[in-house]
Formats: structure tokens, C-alpha cells, sequence
């Protein structure tokens, strides 16, 4: 099966749906499935307002088109509700051609805490974007049911792995700071929630790793933090080797694939009782969830790292893989659509 995944989210972009995307392409292979992608890349592009490192594409529909065409895919999945998101749309829709979505992003959540959008009507235009679908696949079962009460259908599970060949416990630590270190991972912006982390009285060292346009403004007000910058590959994960906990603020992630970083490093989780961590951590013990996250912070220090270890292992990006693939077949076959 050829499939077709157009994305607004794309490289240089460093971020949890451009890391499931190429993850899953990469294990769907020996599942018998190739994955190409549809990007802003050779389309012009702009920053997008509040967070100019993300471009968007301008996509004319005759490009959109063309550049499906030769592709020449069995089966079209739009994994995100952007420019490039809505022409793949436009493009089904006109040809009369089945797809799959997925949502990855809170979007009215993000939106309305840079501008007076209400929450209402942004999800009803994703309602209104993802309807169309033959399905639409999310990663955690409390945002399943969340998106249900706001009267989105056609939902199917696709939750994520995590690479344990580069994610795993080491003996040396890299960071000679004074312990127990607390690390946060991630895009460093205010919908993230840092402040609730930064601002807590722990012992130790508070360690911030990632870039995005609150980091500046953090930076100055939390000058005991460390904010390392951007981190990958192998020093990311020596760095999530060598702290205590990972701390994960954010209200308004449907999953959090650091998470699983952080696990699979032996690194136990405190965060607040939302969905992402609670449907990661699931009862597994490898974490700490609580409204009051100091207490979240002080309590992961007595887990151990075996737990965190355990629990990590669950998750794999083959498994993850397989799921999407099934997922689009399920959708296909009650949509009627026969395979090629």
C-alpha cells in the first residue's frame, strides 16, 4: 500500500508530530507500506504570526494536485489542519477520494491563548475539517472521548512508540549540576505551561531543554534555571540519562511523546493529572500526577528508574506503525473503499 501524508509540520520543524510522522514511515516499510509525504517543502512559505520559525505553505491547488498525482498513492491521511491540510482536503473532496485524518494539536487551546479566538468556534471548524474523513485517528483515549462530548466522530486510536535503541539508561552523567535535577523537554512556549514548573521551590536544579518564542522572557525572569537550548540525537538523550525526574507542565498536550523518551532514559514522570500523562502513565506506577506538581516533582524522586524502564518497554514504534496502517484499512473497508 502506497499512502500519501500531507503535512503542515515538516523539518526543520523539531516536534512530536514531525517525529511520529517520520517514525512511523520508517517502521511501516517492512510492514508492507510506503509512506510519502506531501510538505510545505518547494512551496513558499510564512512565518506563522507569535511563532515565526514555523513556516506555512502557500499551496496553490493545481501544485497540490500535481504533486499527488505523481505520487500516484493508494490512500490520502491529512495529519494536519493547516494550509497544506486543507488543499490535500480540497483535492478529496473534489475527486471524490476517501481519506483519513489525524489530530495531533490542540489547536483552540493554543490559539486562545495568543488571541481573543473562543475555543468554541475553532473546534468547530476542525469538527467541520475533520468530518469530512473517512476517519480520524488520535493518540489517547481521554482525547478520544473529549473530542466525542464535542461532537466529533469517527475516531480511532493511533498512540506512539519510542526509539529504545537511543533511549536508554547510561552510567555517565552529562550534567554536573547540583541534584536531584528536574528536566523539561520540549517547544518552549507558552502554551507548554513551563512557568508551572519553573516557578515551583525544589531542591536541586531545574533543567529546561528546546527553543520557541517564550524562552527569551523565561530566560531572564528564571536565571537559577539552566535552559540548554535545543537538544538531539545522542546528546538529547544523555541529557534525559542524567536527570532525576521529567517534568511535563503542559494542560494541553493529546499525548506527549517525550514522555516516552523520558521512560524508556529511566526517568520517572511528574506532571499534572490531564490527558497525555495520564493516558502514557495508565496506572503503571512510573509516575507521579497531581494538581499540586511540586508534590508530583518531589514524589517521581522515590520511583524507580526499573518502573519507569518497564513501562516504556509497551511502547514501540512498530506497534505504533501497524496500528495506523490497520486503522486506514478499518476505515477503508467500512467506508467500502476496496484495496489495492
Amino acid at each position: 500500500m502506497r499512502i500519501l501524508v500531507a503535512t503542515d509540520a515538516w523539518l526543520p520543524q523539531v516536534n512530536g508530530v514531525v517525529h511520529t510522522l517520520q517514525a512511523t514511515a520508517a517502521a511501516a516499510r517492512p510492514l508492507g507500506a510506503e509512506v510519502h509525504f506531501l510538505t510545505p517543502a518547494g512551496f513558499r512559505s510564512f512565518g506563522l504570526p507569535t511563532y515565526r520559525d514555523i513556516r506555512l505553505a502557500i499551496a496553490p491547488a493545481a501544485a497540490v494536485a500535481q504533486r499527488i498525482e505523481e505520487i500516484a498513492p493508494d490512500h490520502i491521511h491529512i495529519a494536519t489542519e493547516g494550509p497544506l491540510g486543507f488543499a490535500a482536503r480540497r483535492y478529496c473532496r473534489r475527486l471524490g477520494r476517501p481519506f483519513t485524518t489525524s489530530y495531533h494539536t490542540r489547536f483552540p487551546e493554543y490559539v486562545s491563548a495568543r488571541a481573543p479566538v473562543p475555543e468554541r468556534l475553532t473546534y468547530a471548524l476542525l469538527r467541520w475539517f475533520h468530518s469530512a474523513s473517512i476517519g480520524t485517528m488520535v493518540a489517547a483515549p481521554s482525547v478520544i472521548a473529549d473530542l466525542e462530548r464535542r461532537g466529533f466522530r469517527k475516531l480511532m486510536r493511533w498512540s506512539r512508540g519510542v526509539d529504545h535503541e537511543r533511549f536508554h539508561p547510561r552510567a555517565a552523567s552529562i550534567l554536573d549540576f547540583p541534584r536531584p535535577i528536574f528536566l523539561y523537554v520540549g517547544r518552549v512556549a507558552i502554551e507548554k505551561n513551563i512557568e508551572a514548573f519553573l516557578r515551583l521551590d525544589l531542591p536541586g536544579t531545574k533543567v529546561v531543554v528546546g527553543d520557541g518564542p517564550a524562552r527569551p522572557a523565561l530566560e531572564a525572569a528564571y536565571p537559577l534555571s539552566r535552559f540548554l537550548g535545543m537538544q538531539v540525537g545522542e546528546t538529547l538523550a544523555q541529557i534525559y540519562s542524567s536527570a532525576d525526574v521529567f517534568v511535563f507542565p503542559s494542560r494541553t498536550d493529546t499525548f506527549g511523546n517525550v514522555l516516552l523518551e523520558a521512560l524508556a532514559s529511566g526517568l520517572p514522570v511528574a506532571a499534572f493529572p490531564v490527558a497525555g500523562p495520564l493516558d502514557v502513565l495508565d496506572r503503571s506506577g512510573a509516575g507521579v500526577l497531581d494538581e499540586d506538581l511540586g508534590q508530583a516533582c518531589m514524589g517521581a524522586l522515590a520511583i524507580s528508574r526499573d518502573v519507569a524502564l518497564a513501562h516504556a518497554a509497551t511502547f514501540t514504534w512498530e506497534a505504533s506503525a501497524r496500528q495506523f496502517i490497520e486503522n486506514i484499512k478499518g476505515f477503508r473497508a467500512v467506508a467500502g473503499t476496496s484495496e489495492k
